[in-house]
């Protein structure tokens, strides 16, 4: 099917098995290097590949080793880093002697949260500072949209489902990230608008960080999920790529050089709501033609509801129209097929606006309606490169990542992490013990 892979969460833990450890980080990292203290870089290093000699560490950071083992000592006596015998390379001879030393992460150093809030599945993971996943859980979303109070029990509440699952207490948690749908200031911890609250704005970090008691940073759930690419997936030795989510609304992440990138205001990649047809169909978000009013779970409803005369009230949620579309689709039905169609030249045209503008490497289509194959089909992805500027390069790779809902928890773990880890070894000074 043209240039795409579909990749599922086994794909994931194989790859980790095959690296013999975890995958903990983006192999370049996700901290400016021109600004983080070296203690921070060399922390950041060991946990992206697990273990690393300090011989390793000089050479990857083009730092003098005398530098790293001054810092790397600092790390191990504040209890972040530990030294392990060295893993052997492959391609290392066997040499008799003094078992080689590695530095590794100092898994005990805190316990971070990631949480992700939707309106069909709400997800949780439990990591600690080496990465790891330790616990998770899931269970039904929140459904329509509920008032700031609501919302902030019903994190509180998946907060202690999964630390009672993994035998651990609150005190314990140093950071809690989490993910939701809709325009996210993260940087001010602000919810700007989701169609999970009732109102807006919403001042949701500080009162959720009062709320569970635990410092809390918050973001759009797309920028998550290619956090969560960054960190785990595909991207974490990729410098730019793109990650475009299809659900019950459509968003999109974007790492540049090797950042995620979010804009001055936290609105830099609503590719779902760039328009793509002029006074065209309402979206939810009270515009009109926005890519995601004619691509988003709501909008194939909509058009279901149409042109085959369906009563949204006679089925059982949107999901359950949903497969009943795709059904009729897959049997030939001209009036199914031709709304999936037409949604998929919707996206091709949205796809192909990220090439012209951000060039990336990668463009990873991920979320739930990736089981619709008719949104990603041949005819899609060559209309998309139409589309694309001509160069005479071929245009990015398309992959399909079906990951399932835990993977935008993760990510949200990812940010805590990555939060945490600034906070504790970015800040000049002397280091505390963990």
């Amino acid at each position: 099917m043209g240039n795409e892979r579909i990749a599922t969460e086994s794909d994931d833990t194989a790859a980790a098995q095959r690296r013999g450890c975890g995958p903990l980080h983006p192999l370049r990292g996700d901290s400016d290097a021109s600004v983080a203290p070296l203690r921070q870089l060399i922390f950041e290093s060991v946990r992206a590949e697990g273990a690393l000699s300090r011989v390793e560490i000089a050479r990857n950071l083009g730092v003098s080793p005398a530098s790293v083992t001054s810092a790397a000592n600092e790390l191990i006596g504040a209890g972040y880093l530990e030294e392990i015998t060295a893993p052997r390379r492959d391609a290392e001879p066997t040499v008799r002697g003094r078992p080689p030393v590695a530095l590794a992460v100092q898994a005990g150093a805190g316990l971070v949260a990631g949480l992700k809030i939707a309106a069909a599945t709400n997800s949780a993971v439990l990591h600690d500072f080496a990465g790891n996943a330790i616990a998770d859980v899931t269970e039904p979303g929140v459904g329509n949209a509920v008032s700031p109070d609501a919302f902030d029990s019903i994190a509180d509440t998946l907060l202690t489902t999964l630390l009672d699952r993994a035998g651990r207490t609150r005190a314990e948690v140093h950071a809690v990230g989490l993910g939701l749908p809709g325009f996210i200031d993260s940087a001010a911890g602000t919810v700007l608008w989701s169609a999970l609250l009732d109102t807006a704005p919403v001042d949701l970090r500080d009162r959720l960080a009062t709320r569970l008691g635990v410092p809390v940073v918050i973001d759009n759930d797309a920028n998550l999920l290619t956090l969560a690419e960054l960190w785990f997936g595909d991207g974490r030795a990729m410098g730019n790529f793109a990650v475009v989510t299809i659900e019950h609304g459509v968003g999109m992440g974007l790492v540049l050089n090797n950042r995620l990138f979010r804009g001055a205001r936290g609105l830099g990649t609503e590719l779902g709501h760039t328009k793509v047809q002029l006074d065209g169909a309402l979206c939810r978000c009270g515009q009109r033609g926005c890519l995601e009013a004619y691509v988003a779970d709501y909008a194939l409803v909509r058009e279901a509801s149409t042109a085959l005369d369906w009563d949204p009230s006679e089925l059982v949620g949107s999901g359950r129209m949903l497969a009943q579309l795709y059904e009729h689709a897959k049997s030939g039905d001209p009036a199914a097929t031709s709304i999936f169609r037409r949604a998929g030249r919707y996206l091709a045209v949205g796809l192909a606006n990220v090439i012209n503008l951000f060039d990336p490497e990668l463009i990873i289509l991920s979320g739930e309606r990736m089981e619709y194959d008719f949104l990603y089909a041949d005819e899609v992805l060559a209309e998309m490169a139409r589309a694309a500027i001509q160069v005479d390069r071929p245009a990015p790779r398309v992959e399909i990542h079906a990951w399932g809902d835990l993977i935008w928890a993760r990510g949200a773990a990812a940010l805590a992490l990555s939060q945490l880890t600034a906070q504790r070894l970015g800040a000049p000074g002397v280091l505390e013990d963990t």
